[in-house]
């Protein structure tokens, strides 16, 4: 993916509202997931990534730290998030529950 025409959020911006829906990739471009929901907001935020899900069967809700992405908006306005985890590294988190 190119990401040179994306714009990273500011900290200000980390928030519920901007995160929740939000397509979550990883090695290669690949979809590893979606952020479910947000605790907390900027950078001491916590967000829970569905990872897996559909043809797999139930997502996994997994909880990384908000420094773990760079959360960026694409031209059309869509905001999304890049790791440098696989979608089996992030299986291999504990599932978090509320």
């Amino acid at each position: 993916m190119d990401y040179s025409n994306h714009v990273r959020l500011s900290p200000h911006q980390l928030n519920a509202g901007n995160l929740e829906g939000a397509a979550v990739y990883g090695v290669d471009d690949r979809k590893v997931g979606k952020i479910d929901h947000v605790h907390g907001s900027g950078m001491a935020a916590t967000v829970v990534i569905d990872v897996g899900g559909f043809l797999e069967g139930g997502a996994k809700p997994v909880a990384v730290s908000i420094g773990d992405l760079n959360v960026i908006r694409d031209e059309g306005g869509y905001v999304h998030a890049v790791t440098s985890w696989t979608k089996d590294q992030l299986k291999h988190i504990p599932e978090h529950r509320d």
